[in-house]
């Protein structure tokens, strides 16, 4: 089965309507350079508090430093963190020590070719990868949220290629995802804005996420 994370979770109540259609993971955004779904690190933790046992809860985040993000996800206290920029002070090694039994996730943007080569190195010291349609090299950088899709070949090669699973965001909704899950063949994918109306989710677009992703199970 292809696991669901919901992203851009505002609300306790958004959480509940997500795990009620089959949402395995729920992503929590803490402050980004752009993009939806920002909220505070106090309603993060308070949502984090609320969700069940093996429901995973997505802290992300726009830091680049490890001390930064080991401090973030103590206040936050999800179960895992999803880097959604390039670590450059401290190394993954000095995250999990820190952080005994939260998972890791790194975003990687699908810009082009050389995404592979980058999602095949960080792979060996996280516990996940998740590709998605940013652009960090932006003035303004964007880390998603985009509502773009990119290029699945590119995905589905790092599928190919790495031993840790894959989360496939970028501009994934009703209608594509079915085609998406066939093509990049992912562990889990990712969506935001193809769930929700006006910034809100909205169920009856879960409800038919969910129905067209069972298609292809």
């Amino acid at each position: 089965m292809t696991r669901v994370k919901i992203c851009c979770i505002s609300s306790i109540e958004e959480a509940q309507l997500a795990i009620k259609y089959g949402a395995s993971a729920l992503g929590l955004v803490s402050t980004m350079p752009s993009g939806p779904g920002v909220i505070s690190e106090e309603l993060i933790e308070e949502i984090a508090k609320k969700i069940p046992p093996g429901i995973a809860t997505f802290l992300l985040t726009s830091k680049q430093s490890v001390e930064e993000i080991i401090e973030q996800q103590r206040r936050c206290k999800t179960n895992t963190v999803q880097i959604c920029d390039n670590i450059v002070q401290g190394n993954y090694n000095q995250l999990k020590k820190a952080l005994p039994g939260i998972k890791i996730v790194q975003v990687i943007h699908i810009t082009g070719e050389e995404a592979l080569d980058e999602a095949i190195e960080v792979s060996k010291n996280v516990d996940a990868l998740l590709l998605d349609s940013g652009n960090q090299k932006l003035a303004v950088k964007e880390l998603g949220g985009t509502g773009r899709t990119h290029d699945w070949t590119i995905s589905r090669k790092i599928v190919e290629s790495v031993k840790v699973p894959v989360f496939l965001a970028g501009g994934l909704n009703a209608e594509n995802v079915a085609d998406a899950v066939q093509h990049v063949k992912p562990f889990g994918v990712d969506i935001c804005s193809g769930v929700r109306t006006n910034g809100k989710l909205d169920e009856r677009k879960v409800k038919s996420f969910f129905a067209n992703l069972n298609t292809v199970q």
